[in-house]
């Protein structure tokens, strides 16, 4: 005897598809069976079903009563069955009893079943909301395709999940009570008008003449598509909730492949699959990246899903095309884990319970925001409630799923306001909180008891900046809403977010956040501003801080920053100019990319700062270019965040605010500008030269003289390198090859001419480029940037004059000024006399090419006063 049995209702079945016109049915083409139990249905156009009482629209009248023969025992009988119309959404015939179903044991005796509208059955097509309450759609849950959907369906895709719908059937399970005894036959009838609860015609309103002589609604008959028994002691349709699963791939082969597993359920569900970390509790436990995430495993072993099935069904786990594993589920749930040639799979978790969590700054011990993972020791995520194990299916985000999580390579982290709630498994749980660069990270296991459902965290401040007058900001944070900011900016311990409107070919970002004005937290700790990044793919980006009106338009000269087609409407200078009129900051962003009017802008004093969002060789190298032709410029940290694989604050600027003006919007953006300011992406800089702090300018004789200059790193993150720079060359270091958290550095520097000094910190000599193969300090952001800070310059000045200027330098600048109006020249524009501009200026050209004009005029005088030959 088979698990399931189909019984065949051939020879009962007289209606045809013809008395179903609401549904479009195709009998070859319907399956063998409805979530993994077989059904047979018949392959008739005239003759397919079973059909009992009233056919819609119609005075027909299908069979009043059928009796079908079983003649074995069964644990459950389960209907494939459907009502031919319904009358919920015209008045109140729910639970109206449409039919009876009477299981006729072999010794005579009977059980009688009412089918009723909206328990047991239901009629196809039902309006949403109106889904059965005791049987289910013949459509199963089910997963959106894991990797490119169509245009459209991007935002559908992030669910994930797909409710069951029904298409054809509703899938009803009789439990037999007396499974032991026979079952002769089951007796389908039509219900009688007397057996059907009253109608109600004040609730028709003007339908209220289809009410029968009884007071009832017309007498809706129903089908019978198939019959199938059930021979197994479970219930036919899983009532388990999903439990983690881990899938080992015996094969080293296998194993070592790209990442690529899906598995299926025939009597059940499963979720996507998700790669497991590689690292053991103990190595992940002794990290030095606490709190910043961890490498990404890109293998297929190990792995993890969750599942919910019933005992008789079939696991398959695939990767790619090929079939590596099949189990059966009850024999893994019974036994923990089951061993196949290629693949073991065991259930990995042993209970759960639902626990609130309060994270405390352990000095105030009060509620801390902060950025929180939870996961059991096999690194399978339980993140709180309302937030992903893993963002957008682990996924690109750019644009999508961004706010209220982050996800730093294999870990999501859920930004929370100090308290979270949501299951954690029983037994040994990894926490992994961090709050910024100025707390201590959590990195440590906490066990979790049967019944537990309090849990209380610690989060310790380790340093204090603000007490120092240093207050971070990040420059440069997109797609994110104000109120979320708040909060993410609080989870990071990070004072300011710029949050920037932009334009992105057609698509316009953040438009609704502006105001012009502040927001502020309520404990007056954090601020969100919305500002904008002004955009052109050639001349260059613009980041215009403190703006109170939009400066427009956003982003120009085509794609893919501005719209298809588009013309050069305007240059970073003339928004540069818009922006000081409101008194607002202008920063050239991602320093120096797109490197075109950049040059100009520092040639005309139109740059208040540049920003640092990466720890590339070319940053530095054009920074210092800029520095050593004599221009003044303080370097910002920002991030560029603009999906969830980057958390704010990742890269910030810490600004110095004197101790005689308090923390706003701002004073910190004047803090920016005079350039007492170093950026950080995890160490944080003390930097002295002669007791001046970056931005000062030192005063030397003509004969220069010997500077004391000390500085110092402290970092949450190991790094190895603290030096000092003194016109782009490093003139005093110390290193610490096995890592260190902190570093500190004495120099006397002897000065003979004027020039600048800096100092920066980060992983084995510094630069990402140059450092030893697998030595290089990362983080675990989308962008994999750099563990490194870097100051704003002390400026030195020898003789009357801050004598800086590089030739070399110069010539590059005039060469970026005539790249720029070339560029100018050949942009796309309407024909003249056909627009009226933003501008009104009759003479667009001439609009466009102004600043440059001015910018190369300033760099041949500057070249003439030092004598440089143009």
């Amino acid at each position: 005897m088979t698990d399931y049995e189909v019984l065949d209702i051939s020879g009962f079945c007289s209606a045809g598809a013809d008395v179903r016109t609401q549904v479009d049915y195709e009998p070859a083409a319907w399956p063998t069976d409805y979530r993994g139990i077989p059904f047979r249905f018949v392959p008739d156009m005239k003759s397919c079903f079973v059909c009992l009482g009233r056919r819609p629209d119609s005075s027909a009248v299908g069979a009043s009563k059928i009796s079908i023969p079983i003649g074995k025992t069964a644990r459950n009988v389960i209907f494939a069955h459907a009502m031919l119309e319904s009358f919920l959404e015209r008045g109140d015939s729910l639970g109206r009893t449409v039919g009876i179903y009477t299981f006729v044991y072999a010794d005579g005796s009977s059980v009688e079943a009412p089918i009723r509208e909206r328990f047991e059955i239901a009629a196809i097509p039902i309006p949403w909301g109106f889904l059965p309450f005791a049987s289910l759609p013949d459509g199963r849950d089910g997963l959106h395709t894991r990797g490119p959907v169509p245009p459209g369906e991007a935002g559908n895709r992030q669910q994930e999940v797909g409710l069951g719908w029904p298409g054809d059937y509703y899938l009803w399970v009789w439990e037999n009570p007396r499974p032991e005894v026979p079952l002769d036959r089951v007796e389908l009838r039509a219900a009688e008008p007397s057996e059907r609860s009253p109608g109600r015609a004040d609730a028709l309103g003007p339908h209220s003449q289809t009410l029968d002589e009884y007071g009832n609604f017309p007498l809706p008959g129903f089908v019978v598509g198939a019959i199938t028994l059930g021979h197994l002691d479970e219930k036919p349709f899983h009532q388990s909730a999903a439990v983690p699963v881990k899938l080992t791939l015996l094969s080293p082969e296998l194993a070592q492949k790209n990442f690529n597993l899906d598995v299926t359920v025939d009597r059940g569900v499963a979720t996507y699959v998700y790669a497991l970390p590689l690292e053991t509790p103990v190595a992940f436990l002794a990290s030095g990246h606490a709190g910043f995430g961890e490498e990404q495993n890109l293998t297929s072993s190990p792995a993890y899903v969750e599942i919910a099935a019933t005992p008789s069904a079939t696991l398959t786990v695939k990767q790619g095309e090929d079939e590596i594993a099949q189990a059966n589920w009850g024999e893994i749930e019974s036994r923990g884990s089951v061993e196949t040639e290629r693949v073991r799979i065991e259930v990995i978790e042993s209970g759960r319970n639902w626990v609130h969590t309060t994270v405390l700054d352990a000095d105030t011990g009060k509620p801390v925001p902060c950025r929180i993972h939870f996961r059991s020791p096999h690194g399978v995520p339980y993140q709180p409630h309302g937030h992903h194990g893993h963002v957008n299916s682990n996924l690109g985000t750019w644009h999508i799923d961004i706010g209220g999580d982050v996800r730093l390579s294999q870990i999501t982290y859920a930004y929370i306001d100090g308290k979270c709630q949501g299951w954690l498994p029983r037994g040994e749980v990894i926490v992994d909180a961090a709050r910024g660069y100025e707390y201590e990270p959590l990195r440590q296991t906490v066990t979790i008891q049967p019944g537990q459902r309090e849990l209380t965290l610690r989060l310790k401040r380790k340093h204090n900046l603000n007490a120092e007058r240093y207050f971070s900001g990040d420059t440069h944070v997109h797609f994110l809403s104000s109120q979320g900011a708040l909060l993410e900016a609080s989870g990071e311990d990070l004072d300011v977010v710029n949050l920037l409107q932009s334009q992105w070919g057609h698509l316009f970002t953040n438009t609704e956040e502006f105001t012009g004005k502040p927001h502020v937290s309520g404990d007056k700790e954090t601020i969100v501003y919305a500002t904008q990044e002004n955009r052109q793919h050639i001349l260059g980006h613009l980041t215009l801080l403190g703006l109170k009106e939009p400066v427009m338009p956003w982003c120009s000269d085509g794609p893919g920053e501005a719209e298809m087609g588009g013309n050069l409407e305007t240059t970073l200078s003339r928004w540069a100019d818009v922006c000081h009129a409101q008194g607002g900051t202008v920063v050239i962003p991602h320093m120096p990319n797109p490197n075109a009017e950049p040059a100009v802008l520092i040639a005309t004093g139109r740059a208040d700062a540049v920003e640092m969002i990466a720890q590339n060789m070319f940053l530095h190298v054009d920074y210092y270019r800029y520095l050593n032709a004599g221009y003044r410029l303080p370097i910002t940290g920002g991030t560029d965040k603009m999906d969830a694989g980057v958390p704010v604050g990742l890269y910030r600027t810490y600004a110095w605010i004197p101790p005689d003006e308090e923390f706003t919007y701002d004073n910190w953006l004047k803090a920016l500008r005079s350039g007492n300011t170093f950026i950080s992406g995890g160490p944080l800089l003390r930097f002295k030269v002669n007791g001046q702090t970056m931005g000062s300018t030192i005063h030397l004789g003509r004969d220069g003289g010997t500077l004391d200059v000390e500085c110092s790193a402290s970092s949450i993150i190991p790094v190895h390198t603290l030096q000092i720079v003194q016109g782009g060359e490093v003139v005093a270091h110390t290193q610490e090859s096995a890592g260190a958290k902190e570093l500190t550095l004495r120099a006397q520097l002897k000065i003979d001419g004027s020039t600048w000094l800096c100092a920066r910190c980060g992983g084995p000599d510094y630069h990402i480029e140059s450092a030893p193969a697998g030595k290089a300090v990362r983080h675990f952001d989308s962008w994999r940037r750099a563990v490194c800070a870097h100051t704003s310059p002390v400026y030195i000045q020898v003789g009357e004059t801050y004598d800086v200027c590089s030739p070399a330098s110069l010539q590059y600048m005039l060469t970026l000024v005539d790249g720029s109006l070339q560029h100018i020249r050949r942009a796309p524009q309407w024909k003249p006399g056909h627009v009226t501009h933003h501008h009104h200026s009759h003479d667009h050209l001439e609009y466009l090419e102004g600043p440059l004009r001015e910018a190369a005029q300033a760099i041949h005088k500057k070249m003439h006063e030092h004598g440089i030959p143009h």
